[in-house]
């Protein structure tokens, strides 16, 4: 496969289902380093992140998983399911905190509350306080995603594997009201293993901050490993966003953000993530480091910042430009064969509400439960709707 050969994608449709993202983790601010009492991780907080991207017309909103502060995702979801009206939820769910069948039902009963509207990101990351080398923790990983599987596509659960051996003679609890096969699971990793896991058995393949170019090689080599086992899957971006009127605000924005956060006061606040040495958090420290080598500051291309990652773990870069360079450069990606875009930026609700004035109304969008059909036109007949009770 040609760099420039356009990678397979399983959504061919060029709309975007464009996200949000909600601060649980103790992620939001108006500078970053700098503590702000109004932006905490409460459940009112969180919650008008989601009402407001709702309303704003996004399509989905990633909300994470960690150990720090804030809001546990399953819970969160739970507690405001009832007031989103239209978007997705696309919920953190860490493989090895939850036995997989009830894992599965926990999932059934919020795709029920959503009418169809729940997506999972699969997280394999250490469970908090342990430490489980790459290979084993993948492995959990691919066996919880096919206990799920089986939970709501078959009649009944049966598996052996190296961390469960499961025999259930009914799926009864926790039929999904998304048909063909459940909600869809979107995946993130960088390692030999994580990009192979996503390629066997996820959906939606997730990548951080890179370079087009270094974009276009992590996308082609999933293909080819999804190719190999007759999958072809689609692939989305987490990215940060600053838009203001003219790339000048905007580039002072960015500046404005980082002001009070020295190199160690940085590190700290980064190194709080269970992820913050991840094979990905790595490769986007490696980019800013050669920018900065090359005099080109925290800029690893043109309008896309890498100065957030020197106090943040996970997503590291930000889209900075007026908002024809933002749209054009989320017309790039999608060009690459992008179909999901989940952003943020800080403080969230108001650069959320920012993107919502200057962009999303030139992009088109799509849910990607609907595009793959999972989602029912009508109530489903399963249990928890009206399904034979026995």
């Amino acid at each position: 496969m040609g760099s420039e050969e356009l990678v397979p994608i399983k959504t061919t449709d060029p709309a975007l289902e464009v996200a949000w993202f909600s601060a649980l983790c103790s992620d939001d601010y108006r500078q970053l380093g700098v503590a702000d009492g109004s932006l905490r991780s409460s459940f009112v907080h969180c919650r008008e992140i989601c009402q407001t991207a709702d309303r704003l017309g996004y399509r989905n909103v990633l909300l994470p998983s960690s150990y720090q502060v804030g809001q546990d995702p399953l819970a969160f979801a739970a507690g405001i399911a009832s007031t989103i009206e239209q978007m997705n939820l696309l919920v953190a769910v860490r493989c090895g905190e939850i036995h997989p069948p009830m894992l599965a039902r926990a999932l059934s009963t919020l795709d029920h509350m959503l009418e169809g509207r729940l997506t999972v990101n699969i997280i394999s990351s250490d469970l908090p306080g342990t430490v489980v080398d790459s290979a084993a923790r993948y492995q959990r990983s691919k066996e919880v995603i096919q206990i799920l599987r089986q939970a709501w596509t078959e009649e009944a659960i049966s598996f052996q594997g190296e961390f469960y051996d499961l025999d259930l003679d009914t799926t009864d609890p926790v039929k999904p009201y998304q048909q063909d096969g459940g909600p869809l699971l979107y995946f993130g990793g960088y390692s030999e293993a994580a990009r192979q896991l996503c390629a066997e058995e996820c959906d939606v393949y997730l990548m951080w901050p890179d370079t087009e170019d270094g974009l276009r090689s992590t996308m082609s080599d999933l293909a080819l490993r999804a190719e190999r086992v007759d999958r072809v899957i689609d692939y989305g971006l987490r990215i940060h966003v600053v838009v203001r009127e003219t790339e000048g605000q905007a580039v002072d924005a960015a500046r404005h953000l980082m002001a009070h956060v020295d190199a160690v006061q940085g590190e700290e606040i980064k190194h709080r993530a269970l992820d913050s040495r991840s094979a990905g958090v790595l490769k986007q420290d490696e980019l800013r480091e050669a920018s900065a080598r090359a005099g080109k500051g925290d800029f690893i291309e043109d309008n896309v910042w890498s100065g957030i990652g020197r106090a943040r773990s996970g997503c590291g870069s930000a889209i900075v430009g007026d908002p024809d360079q933002v749209f054009n450069k989320i017309a790039r990606y999608r060009a690459l064969g992008m179909r999901a875009l989940i952003l943020s930026g800080y403080p969230h609700i108001e650069e959320c509400e920012l993107f919502a004035r200057y962009v999303l109304p030139e992009i088109a969008t799509c849910s990607l439960p609907e595009v793959y059909g999972r989602r029912p036109a009508d109530s489903p007949a399963t249990p928890l709707t009206h399904g034979t009770r026995v």
